[in-house]
């Protein structure tokens, strides 16, 4: 049992075909829910996803935009099963990937999260340089032993995520903050694919300095725990 949380923002000609994927790689393998937060899109993403017929799908919409981690959160919140898996709207991550991920976590019940290792990346070169420097820097600094946190595609447990500390950012530091927590997690190298329709919403100057700042918040997090990193 499984709860997909999406968050959405401005992905109305990506969304439909990340759904369709979805559900062909899940069909009658897995008792699942699908949960799309809407973070205030500008475009026509809400009328998109209001407009699906399926009962497996559920709609939460931000009165504002509030930002991945916020909109992660909710979705959560939300969710019906204690398996919560996260997957980017744009279409980057492969669902195909979903069923080796999930498998791997219901096998290994030690295991409380299993991330995707993206593996020959469709991004532009400077994205994939910066990104590697700061996966360096993040993994050394807080020891989460992963080489790549900023995939999307992750399962965990939901109890555990409820229990840490929310900020914003979190989405990008659970390896960290359940490896610190002391829970067990593992990785699996997964499938990346270039954006059909629209543009990264994240730019490469304003992450570095935000990704600093909350990797310096989440050691503070992980000392005042009494963590050993």
């Amino acid at each position: 049992m499984i709860s997909i949380v999406v968050p959405l923002f401005n992905e109305e000609n990506n969304i439909l075909y990340l759904l369709d994927e979805v559900q062909a790689n899940l069909k009658e393998k897995y008792k699942y829910e699908i949960i799309l937060v809407n973070d205030s899109s500008t475009d026509n993403t809400l009328d998109v996803i209001k407009s699906i017929k399926n009962l497996n799908i559920k709609i939460i919409s931000n009165s504002s935009n509030k930002g991945q981690s916020y909109s992660i959160l909710r979705g959560i919140k939300l969710a019906s099963f204690e398996n919560i898996l996260t997957i980017d709207g744009d279409g980057q991550n492969d669902p195909a990937d979903i069923v080796k991920l999930v498998n791997f976590y219901l096998k290994n019940k030690n295991i409380k999260l299993v991330g995707g290792i993206r593996i020959k990346r469709k991004d532009s070169l400077k994205k994939i340089i910066s990104s590697r420097i700061a996966n360096f820097i993040r993994s050394r600094f807080l020891n989460d032993n992963c080489n790549d946190t900023g995939c999307s595609l992750k399962v965990f447990n939901k109890k555990i995520f409820l229990t840490l500390p929310y900020f914003d950012g979190i989405h990008r530091f659970l390896p960290a903050l359940f490896r610190g927590f002391g829970h067990e997690t593992a990785f699996i190298d997964v499938n990346h694919r270039k954006r059909k329709y629209g543009i990264s919403k994240y730019g490469t100057f304003n992450r570095l300095f935000k990704g600093i700042r909350d990797m310096w918040h989440v050691y503070k997090i992980l000392k005042k725990n009494n963590q050993s990193l």
